[in-house]
């Protein structure tokens, strides 16, 4: 039987042993609803205020700050929508935001655009990085928002978000960005960025799936509630608390912060050299996204020539799990919207594969990926009509 090695960790983590014990109560007889005053729900409550503390602690926030949501994308939905319906200027107004954002904050502009509102979408360069000057020169005098996520989810590239922060200061305008990659990855303090809003979600740090939170700035004082019909998150978000979710993020929190510094710098050693290894023994293979300001366990790479699901396929039947992107928009033929955006030909975009490293990966699964990896690639080229008319 060939080895399993799942290298899809952006996608989505394991959960942790750890987190899962600590949940394991609240799935059986600590089932209260934390809204009820009784002693049930009260023994809940005091849980997922511990759990708010961890959260916030692991971004540099106060607990006050943090409002538990189903996950990234409710999070990204909820910072934009609800802040620029409750700061709208004559029915409107206008957004900043970059092309190679995740979909749940391009589409929520997209929606926006349909219903008063106007966009900017910025430009990116060829690693995938947002130019703060372009920032600055596209704001208007009705600019109310400013989106720019942390990390890019495909390439890894770290965007200059304190920068952007002092621009958008400077002109009284909010900033939101969506750090869901980056938390339990690299450091992150809100402060330091500035950000006034700021998405995150459980599941890439080890944490249970459909549980995420949005950091609001206490100087942000409005906001329309994306979700009615309760008076949970003191009025910011409707709907009975999942506390098994909520108990589960906190404990993913405090551990990743616990082992930051030399889990990431494990990752970076896994990464670089899986990267080296494929420079050294694939041709015509080409990295895409910033060679330093990236996240330590992420690497995207082009092989040229071929099709990036055959290579996803035929590693699959290896016991390899890697993609082509993001997990959001798998499935469909249309190539990379990131990759376009930093003016990659469609040609080497085809042959896009994305290797996200996580916790329990070890040097072995990169020898072990190493053994199939030129021998897979050296094979599809082989059925490649562009290989044969470039040999």
């Amino acid at each position: 039987m060939s080895r399993k090695v799942y290298l899809d960790n952006n996608a989505t983590t394991p959960l942790h042993p750890e987190v899962l014990n600590e949940i394991m109560p609240f799935l059986k007889g600590d089932f209260g609803n934390p809204s009820s005053i009784h002693q049930f729900g009260r023994k809940v409550r005091v849980k997922i205020d511990e759990a708010r503390e961890k959260v916030a602690y692991a971004v540099g926030a106060d607990p006050s700050e943090i409002v538990f949501t189903a996950g990234g994308s409710e999070s990204d939905n909820f910072a934009i929508k609800s802040y620029v319906w409750a700061n709208r200027i004559n029915g409107g107004g206008h957004i900043i935001t970059s092309s190679i954002e995740h979909h749940a904050v391009l589409d929520t502009c997209r929606y926006l655009e349909k219903n008063g509102y106007r966009v900017t979408y910025l430009p990116v360069d060829e690693y995938g990085m947002v130019n703060p000057s372009d920032v600055k020169n596209a704001i208007q005098g009705d600019t109310i928002l400013i989106s720019i996520h942390h990390s890019n989810n495909e390439v890894g590239t770290i965007e200059p978000v304190e920068e952007i922060s002092k621009i958008a200061r400077s002109k009284g305008i909010a900033l939101h960005t969506d750090a869901v990659q980056s938390l339990g990855k690299v450091p992150l303090n809100v402060n330091e960025l500035g950000a006034d809003l700021m998405s995150i979600s459980a599941h890439k740090l080890y944490g249970p799936k459909g549980i995420g939170a949005l950091y609001i700035r206490k100087a942000v004082k409005k906001m329309h509630p994306l979700i009615h019909g309760g008076h949970q998150e003191k009025g910011r978000r409707g709907g009975t608390e999942n506390v098994a979710g909520i108990i589960g993020f906190g404990k993913a929190c405090e551990i990743a912060l616990d082992t930051l510094k030399d889990e990431s710098a494990r990752l970076i050693g896994l990464r670089d050299r899986l990267e080296n290894l494929i420079m050294e023994n694939i041709p015509y293979v080409k990295l895409n996204g910033h060679p330093a300001k990236r996240l330590p366990a992420t690497l995207n790479m082009s092989f040229n020539f071929i099709e990036g699901e055959a290579v996803t396929m035929n590693l699959d039947l290896s016991g390899v799990a890697v993609s082509t992107g993001s997990a959001c928009t798998s499935g469909t033929l249309e190539p990379s919207h990131v990759l376009i955006a930093m003016s990659i030909p469609r040609e080497i975009i085809r042959g896009s594969v994305r290797f996200s490293f996580g916790r329990e990966n070890t040097m072995e699964d990169v020898d072990y990926l190493m053994e199939i990896l030129p021998l897979i690639v050296k094979r599809v080229r082989q059925m490649s009509p562009s290989w044969k008319g470039a040999s």
